[in-house]
């Protein structure tokens, strides 16, 4: 037995592959962050943090003439998100039924993955995670039209070259952002092919987190890094006569090796 506990579950091996591949569908179109930075793992739950490389000094001891330093380390952040299921629903996937109602697994499965994604834009500051956005050091673009969006994404993409930051470029986009990006401009030129003209095609990466805007990145690599532990994966809690309470689980710390590397574009209300 592991940390998910699955064995103690009362849920046919037919119901489990069933929330399995509809988390791992969910999973995979709300996750956004891990598509544009450099990923490490998945190295497992023992893996508690992550080198960093550096010292901090600390108090001396009781030989002066001894220097005290600390190892510097990034915590591994554990994520938990729950949900219930009706065992009656559960057993129907033994009898053939391969359509089973997983609303809540869905639920779940986007509450971690804008969990996820809000630590790596945003940050985390209980977990040690300095977020994307917080920590450029590069003035904002501001859009206040859907035909500004071409323009914004050329003044970000510059700003990042000025820095010494070069491509390729990917541009994250939030749900307003992506659907002004994703229609016709004025002319009935498609705002999207414009701006992937000036970064990269098939670059635009739906970012349902980012509520801000969009946030323009370099993909050269190097300069943000996601450690995983425990990867994404589905846990048993609980039980009654009529439900089940799972979990889906991970573990990870995100690291900013080049704060220059991206820049926000907000989209003005």
């Amino acid at each position: 037995m592991d940390l998910l506990k699955r064995e103690l579950a009362p849920i046919t091996g037919e119901a489990w592959k069933q929330i399995d591949e509809e988390a791992r569908r969910v999973l995979k179109l709300h996750l956004a962050g891990r598509k544009l930075v450099d990923f490490s793992g998945p190295h497992g739950w023992q893996l508690g943090a992550v080198n960093t490389g550096r010292l901090k000094p600390a108090e001396p001891g009781a030989a002066s003439t001894v220097t005290h330093a600390i190892r510097e380390v990034r915590p591994l952040v554990e994520l938990r998100s729950h949900f219930e299921l009706p065992l009656a629903e559960l057993d129907s996937a033994g009898r053939g039924a391969d359509d089973l109602d997983l609303d809540p697994v869905i639920l779940a499965a986007e509450r971690i993955a804008r969990a996820e994604d809000s630590a790596i834009f945003r940050g985390f500051l209980a977990g040690g995670i300095s977020g994307i956005i917080p920590a450029s050091p590069h003035s904002e673009v501001v859009v206040t039209t859907p035909s500004d969006w071409p323009r914004a994404v050329s003044r970000a993409k510059e700003a990042l070259r000025l820095s010494g930051v070069n491509g390729p470029y990917a541009l994250a986009a939030g749900p307003t952002a992506y659907a002004e990006l994703t229609s016709e401009g004025d002319d009935g030129y498609p705002l999207r092919k414009r701006v992937e003209e000036s970064i990269a095609e098939g670059s635009l990466v739906w970012a349902p987190a980012l509520e801000e805007g969009a946030v323009l990145l370099s993909v050269r690599g190097g300069d943000y890094e996601l450690t995983v532990g425990q990867d994404l994966s589905v846990g048993y809690l609980a039980h009654s006569a009529d439900d089940v309470e799972l979990f889906i689980t991970k573990s990870f710390t995100f690291r900013m090796l080049e704060e220059k590397a991206a820049a926000l574009i907000r989209r003005a209300q």
